[in-house]
């Protein structure tokens, strides 16, 4: 691979480190006027609005038994913990929901062993080991409380949900354009989110509340840019470096939103981002081959 190759690689994983680091501190914007039923349904409605011209198109060229599978891709992956996070971001730290954010790839191994009959080498099971060590010791730290602890609870939900997305996306949508599944998938998600968001009286508040346009133009920032544009740019870079090299990019998020959180003065401890590196060390073992 030339140089400008890699360069052009290395600035698409960049900008995706950024731009989902960042998702958390829009979040946390949008928590000012919004609640998280609120910031979900803004994030995925705008991502899906700017899918669904492409959506139109591509929706022809994808299997038609295979349309339920890639609502449940849209459902896992995307809907599901936008809500999650967002709700948990009334309790939860932005700098910690990323933190616990990068527990996403050791819960694709765990569900991939137990569900999809996945082989798991002695090096991964040390890996979900040392990564379910951080997570103790990160819930010990942080002081979680009676009023918090479920919200941390969501968060785990969410990466649950994005571990089983991954491995139904592996076994059974494999033969599928990402791109074009991308784009299906979030429009198809982007009406119940319509739903929720109208139900929700989003629309009046934008026409009425001049401070809620704010955290509204946040959370539809979030989602048009961390969600439709940065799906798009995921995708582009599994195709020019694999999906190896891209799935790096979980270790450069929670450093992003460390940042973001201390800029925001947001309290983060030494002994947190030990937990971090406890954490992502499991997550390289674990994706280490055998």
């Amino acid at each position: 691979m030339v140089a400008k190759e890699k360069g052009v690689n290395w600035l698409l994983f960049i900008l995706l480190a950024l731009i989902w680091g960042s998702s958390f501190i829009l979040m946390k914007l949008g928590k000012e006027h919004l609640n998280g039923y609120q910031i979900g349904a803004v994030r995925i409605f705008s991502a899906g609005l700017v899918f669904f011209p492409f959506a139109l198109f591509h929706i022809r060229q994808l299997p038609l038994r295979k349309l339920p599978l890639i609502l449940l891709s849209g459902l896992l992956g995307n809907l599901f913990p936008a809500f999650l996070f967002a709700i948990a971001i009334e309790k939860i730290d932005s700098s910690l929901e990323g933190i616990l954010n990068s527990l996403t790839p050791l819960f694709v191994i765990i569900i991939g062993v137990l569900f999809f009959k996945a082989k798991l080498a002695k090096i991964k099971i040390i890996g979900v080991l040392i990564g379910f060590l951080g997570l103790v010791l990160l819930s010990l730290s942080s002081g979680f409380s009676e009023s918090n602890y479920g919200y941390a609870l969501l968060i785990l939900l969410a990466t649950l949900f994005y571990g089983l997305n991954v491995n139904l996306v592996n076994y059974y949508l494999k033969g599928i354009d990402p791109l074009k599944m991308a784009t299906v998938s979030l429009a198809m998600v982007g009406i119940p989110a319509f739903v929720v968001a109208w139900q929700q009286e989003v629309f009046s508040m934008f026409r009425y509340d001049e401070g809620a346009r704010w955290a509204i133009g946040a959370s539809a920032l979030l989602g048009i840019v961390g969600s439709a544009i940065a799906t798009a740019l995921f995708y582009l870079l599994i195709k020019r470096a694999g999906g190896l090299f891209a799935s790096l990019v979980t270790y450069a998020i929670p450093v992003v939103a460390i940042f973001w959180g201390v800029l925001s003065g947001e309290q983060v401890t030494i002994v947190q981002v030990g937990c971090l590196f406890i954490i992502l060390g499991g997550v390289y073992l674990g994706n280490r081959s055998s």
